[in-house]
């Protein structure tokens, strides 16, 4: 399969550049895949299209400002996006530029508030650095860092909160799951109410879900693995969900690939952590859940690939279109979609 089939127009002006003012009011299309049914509505219509019984299983972790701007003991200017915290203070960074720094180099941040030591290369730019600082490591962050807003946001940030999900708990992620954006404390409380019950997964976001695609054969790419945690008392949830033959709607990308991640190894859901660099495209057969709550995607990227396993790469690319004719506002600060399997009542409902 050619990554050129995931490919789409989109006009500049589409990209959303900034957030909405209130969450919840972003726009909705619904995909009812089943029935080949699109339809148009805002995000707080969402309770419509959910169920009492319904698990809806959210990503709670939480971007660290961990875009750092710094320099070489030699002036050289430095910037780094930590992705992963491998332990004892060493993390896996982004570097730009990756080629001026080499095992031993060291960049200063703040004044020398915190150093970084290259201590191991990796390819595509990525090295392996040592911090050294005194005090806690989340507030020199808070202070020398910012939020890692996509390349293709250009505009500032007012409020870093609008880049976090109101129910982020777990810091760790170098981006926001940027589905939970939509969700409201009191949209979610309308839900419970309503019967639907709440569950959380944590995906630390890094270079496995946001690295473009560079290959031209879909079967060629390879994911980053990303770190990930499910509770023993979510996958019970989730277990007894499947038994009674309930839904299980993810929200979000992250989400689906912690879910989809630990069922495809156990049959079940388990209480487990670990590393994932599963990649989901056309081919792959859904195994944890019956829907998923997204954003609209980069073209050619590989969650363009995972919505497209879901629904069908046809069905996608119609929706997009529409999405598009419609002027709904993508990616990162834009609106969502709920792809979702219907109720078939017989006959042709293309």
């Amino acid at each position: 399969m050619n990554v050129e089939q995931f490919d789409f127009d989109l006009p500049d002006d589409l990209i959303a550049q900034t957030p909405l003012k209130e969450r919840s009011e972003s726009r909705l299309l619904t995909l009812d895949y089943a029935n080949q049914r699109i339809e148009h509505r805002q995000f707080f219509h969402i309770q419509n299209y959910l169920k009492a019984g319904d698990a809806l299983v959210l990503n709670n972790t939480k971007v660290i400002p961990a875009r750092l701007f710094g320099m070489k003991e030699t002036g050289a200017a430095i910037e780094i996006l930590l992705l992963e915290d491998i332990g004892e203070d060493t993390w896996k960074a982004l570097v730009k530029p990756a080629k001026r720094i080499k095992i031993g180099d060291k960049i200063l941040f703040g004044e020398g508030v915190l150093t970084a030591e290259c201590v191991a290369v990796q390819d595509e730019g990525i090295r392996q650095l040592k911090l050294q600082y005194d005090g806690i490591l989340q507030n020199i962050l808070d202070k020398l860092g910012t939020m890692p807003l996509p390349p293709y946001i250009k505009e500032t940030l007012d409020d870093a909160s609008r880049y976090q999900t109101v129910y982020a708990k777990t810091p760790g992620s170098a981006a926001a799951p940027t589905a939970g954006l939509h969700f409201t404390t009191e949209l979610l409380e309308q839900l419970i109410a309503q019967g639907v019950d709440i569950y959380y997964v944590t995906l630390h976001v890094g270079l496995g879900t946001f690295r473009p695609v560079s290959v031209d054969n879909v079967d060629d790419h390879t994911m980053h693995s990303e770190y990930y945690e499910i509770d023993e008392v979510t996958a019970k949830a989730l277990n007894d969900k499947k038994l009674a033959g309930k839904r299980i709607i993810s929200v979000g990308t992250t989400s689906t690939r912690t879910l989809e991640t630990v069922y495809s190894m156990y049959n079940e859901f388990r209480a487990s952590s670990g590393y994932t660099d599963i990649f989901i495209y056309p081919g792959y057969e859904y195994k944890a859940i019956d829907g998923l709550i997204t954003n609209f995607h980069l073209p050619k990227s590989t969650l363009m690939m995972l919505v497209s396993a879901l629904a069908g790469r046809e069905l996608i690319m119609k929706a997009y279109s529409e999405a598009i004719q419609e002027r709904y506002r993508f990616f990162s600060f834009g609106d969502a979609m709920f792809i979702y399997k219907g109720e078939q009542h017989g006959g042709n409902n293309v």
